[in-house]
């Protein structure tokens, strides 16, 4: 069966996040979208434990600037365990859409190896508003739910490999 709700997981495959310290880098463009996205991802961290005082959230004026604002938090917070990556991408009638989902997701792998901490992609790359609304708190649930869900696994999985 194909899964079609971002936010549909099992909550008791999510390891408690008391422990662990998240960034959020939230880019500002497509706002509407991006808002509902970082939303989601942050009740979602707070619902597993991620305690207020150890959630760091940072906006960026667009998508193309995630990777940067990602690498920034990693470099001057040492305490972070990850860094999830909001955005949105719409595409339009040029390439430019093309352009700047492969560099954010190329920059944040990059971000991710130079770290070695779990940078999550939660990047919207969608036809249309309709697709970003439905994937942002509507039809399809909410991507940033699916962020935060995936930031607390790769942050437990790591920990467990480093032991």
């Amino acid at each position: 069966m194909k899964k079609t709700n971002l936010s549909d997981y099992n909550p008791a495959e999510v390891p408690a996040g008391n422990e662990y310290a998240v960034g959020v880098v939230v880019a500002e463009w497509n706002r509407e979208i991006t808002d509902a996205l970082a939303q989601g991802a942050l009740d979602t961290l707070r619902e597993h434990g991620v305690k207020e005082e150890n959630i760091r959230l940072v906006h960026v004026p667009g998508s193309f600037e995630l990777t940067t604002g990602a690498d920034l938090m990693l470099k001057n917070d040492k305490e972070l365990d990850a860094v999830i990556c909001i955005g949105c991408v719409i595409q339009g009638e040029t390439r430019h859409f093309d352009f700047i989902c492969e560099a954010v997701s190329q920059g944040i792998t990059n971000v991710a190896l130079k770290h070695e901490k779990p940078v999550i992609f939660s990047l919207l790359t969608t036809n249309n508003m309709q697709q970003a609304l439905d994937r942002a708190g509507g039809r399809h649930g909410n991507k940033g739910v699916e962020g935060a869900v995936t930031a607390l696994k790769m942050i437990k999985m790591q920990k467990e490999l480093e032991n």
